[in-house]
């Protein structure tokens, strides 16, 4: 064959190769796109975006995170219906599965007079049906709503401290909503009086466990002020308020304002209450406020819709007459203006002089009153003098009035009004004169002020001029003076430190050497009556554990009926003897069951639930014993609990040594009480440990 020839076969072939590999490449890209598109519009529209495809050659690869193993299956299945499934590669993931949170546990309760509900989350280790009895004891015969749900997730930290505390507050509140997780308690209630929600939050926050957040919101209804009365003078002593009553925060926030506008410097105490005369009395007070301020001084009298606006004695006849004129005309037409320009007053307060005529009453700080001044007959003489042994004791009234039958009218209707006045200080001097009634003195209530100015604008009438000078102290306030409960356990302890209480061997009967420690024992428990404590009575191991049961239990009664004996209010204490239990010595020496022989007092609003539910059924029993038996005399200690009088006879059983029993005095009382103003939270402490409950019986 020719070279030629030879050539031209080679580049055929060349050629035929090169068309034929063209041909190889462009049939592959067409299946790699095929399968790659085939595969992708067909995972699209069954809804697995998320997956991603690829082709490589004959291979089609699969890639991308897949929501789920189930998802991941899918998709290769699907993949394998476009294509071999022998050609699929799976490059999925799956993500971790992520740890699921346990749910947070919590219950909110809300009490009423028709029952109880519950509604919330509680741990599945929780005892539900014990937790459901004890608010149906709780309820009574009120129905018990249960809408808990539980799940099965390790109980919180402080969940069972918590949950206890919340049905404390649930026992404590008859009208209430209590919110609780492990961490907080929130609670919502509505007592009867002021008193009532000062107790009752006092107790809450000494119960409450130091690791939780408690929040308090207990309400107490608006007292009804009758008359609803505002009285508001400026005169050398600065501006100030004798009496305030507001209708709502609103309204009690604008009289305020107009008063500090005014040149009042001190907090004023405005009381919000039932009984306004008017939606618009905030208003019509700012308005005699500002007239008070625009003369310069005097007086503005508020009683009910009765309005006396005062001037001073020095006031210019042309700006009194402006005044008036401006606030009668700003006034509603249901307010009633008296104005009154005074002539010039001097308060002699001696009842003797002889140009203006006066009564004087003087009541000393012992309590002794003095009648000085003019009356205008015998039958007034009579009536005030009665009238003011009666207010003030039989012995207590020094009377050295004379007779004036030209007096005023209204002369009996202001001395009396004076003495009651009167009657409301701790010590203070009341003058009456024709155009003036003036009382000056000192008082522990610093609602007494209020309360006179109330008084004297009904008894008086709405045009008359008084003036109420009363300084409150807080040395003469009563209730600040009493002791605390804890203070109270201290005082006991203090007593019984230097001289023991003592029991007749193997008997309830106290000791006559004992009877000082007892009467300062109850000189403490006069101041203390208010304080709820138990009185625990602890033996000695020795003898059967039965006899020193009743043992223990009629030695605490013991106790209590000496207190009874001494005219002390008992109400608050309870008697309950607890044996040989919760020994403090070791009972194998002489000592050690001198030690155990013992009485205890403590609070009880720091004893557990069940503990403090237990002394006041067994209070009550006491109680009904206490009544029905002053003296039990026997041949062997009794065994139910009934009280012992002091001179009862010993008892013969030896139910432990003849060894004096010695008196204690403990309290497991936190000593650390905030005062209580409204809603507050209370973080936890932990520097301030909780108290230790009291043992079981």
């Amino acid at each position: 064959m020719r070279p030629s020839q030879l050539l031209m076969a080679s580049a055929s072939l060349v050629v035929g190769a090169f068309l034929a590999l063209c041909a190889a490449i462009l049939s592959v890209n067409a299946i790699e796109s095929f399968s790659e598109e085939a595969v992708r519009d067909a995972l699209t529209l069954r809804g697995h975006e998320w997956a991603q495809v690829q082709s490589d050659g004959l291979q089609v690869v699969l890639s991308g995170n897949a929501p789920s193993e189930a998802m991941r299956f899918r998709a290769l299945s699907i993949a394998g219906g476009e294509v071999d499934a022998t050609r699929v590669i799976d490059n999925m993931t799956i993500p971790e599965a992520e740890i699921v949170a346990p749910p947070r546990f919590s219950i909110e309760v809300l009490r009423n007079n028709s029952g109880i509900s519950m509604i919330g989350l509680i741990p599945k280790q929780s005892d539900r049906e014990d937790l459901v009895d004890e608010v149906g004891s709780i309820a009574g015969k009120a129905e018990v709503t249960d809408l808990l749900e539980v799940a099965d997730y390790p109980v919180p930290v402080n969940w069972d401290t918590t949950l206890e505390f919340a049905l404390y507050a649930l026992k404590l509140l008859p009208r209430s909503k209590i919110s609780m997780d492990a961490d907080k308690v929130s609670i919502t209630a509505v007592a009867d009086s002021t008193e009532e929600q000062q107790d009752w939050a006092s107790r809450l926050k000494r119960k409450a466990p130091r690791s939780i957040l408690l929040s308090l919101d207990i309400s107490a209804p608006r007292p009804v002020i009758t008359p609803f009365t505002l009285r508001f003078l400026i005169d050398d002593e600065g501006a100030r308020f004798d009496a305030c009553s507001a209708h709502d925060a609103i309204g009690r926030a604008k009289i305020i304002s107009a008063a500090t506008e005014a040149g009042l410097e001190d907090v004023a105490n405005c009381i919000i209450g039932l009984g306004v005369p008017s939606p618009d009395w905030a208003d019509a007070a700012e308005m005699g406020i500002d007239a008070v301020a625009a003369l310069g001084g005097g007086s503005v009298t508020f009683s009910d819709a009765d309005v006396t606006l005062i001037a001073l004695d020095t006031t210019p006849q042309a700006d009194f007459d402006r005044v008036v004129g401006e606030l009668e005309s700003n006034l509603s037409d249901l307010y009633s203006l008296h104005s009154v320009l005074p002539e010039p007053v001097k308060i002699d307060g001696t009842g003797e002089g002889e140009a203006t005529p006066e009564f004087v009453a003087t009541l000393s700080p012992e309590g002794l009153v003095q009648l000085r001044g003019r009356l205008s007959d015998d039958a007034l003489r009579s009536a005030a003098e009665s009238f003011a042994r009666a207010k003030f004791g039989s012995n207590a009234v020094y009377p050295a009035t004379r007779l004036d039958p030209d007096l005023p009218s209204n002369w009996p209707t202001r001395v009396l009004a004076g003495l009651e006045a009167l009657s409301l200080v701790h010590s203070g001097v009341i003058v009456v004169q024709p155009d003036i009634v003036d009382i000056r003195g000192r008082t522990g209530d610093p609602e007494v002020a209020s309360e006179i100015s109330r008084l004297l604008g009904e008894k008086l009438g709405a045009s008359e001029n008084f003036q109420v000078n009363v300084a409150y102290e807080e040395s003469l306030n009563p209730t600040l003076l009493l002791p605390s409960p804890e203070e109270c356990a201290a005082d006991i302890n203090a007593v019984l430190a230097e001289t023991k209480i003592t029991f007749a061997p193997s008997s309830a009967n106290i000791e006559a050497s004992a009877a000082e420690t007892v009467d300062k024992i109850a000189e403490i428990m006069r101041e203390c009556a208010d304080v709820r404590m138990e009185i625990a009575g602890y033996t000695d191991s020795q003898g059967r554990e039965e006899m020193n049961l009743a043992l223990s239990q009629n030695r605490a009664q013991a106790v209590l009926s000496a207190l009874l004996s001494r005219r002390i209010l008992t109400s608050n204490l309870s008697a309950v003897g607890y044996g040989e239990e919760n020994p403090i010595a070791d009972n194998g020496t002489e000592e050690g069951r001198e030690a155990n022989r013992r009485i205890e007092f403590r609070l009880l609003e720091g004893v557990s639930e069940e503990g403090a539910a237990e002394a006041d059924a067994e209070a009550e029993a006491d109680g009904a014993l206490a009544d029905t038996e002053a003296t039990a005399e026997t041949a062997e200690v009794p065994t139910d609990g009934a009280p012992v009088d002091e001179t009862a006879a010993p008892a013969t059983d030896a139910a432990e040594g003849d060894a004096p029993d010695a008196t204690t005095t403990e309290s497991s009382e936190d000593t650390t009480t905030p005062p209580y103003s409204g809603p507050e939270v209370f973080a936890p402490d932990a520097d301030d440990p909780r108290p230790a409950p009291r043992p079981e019986r």
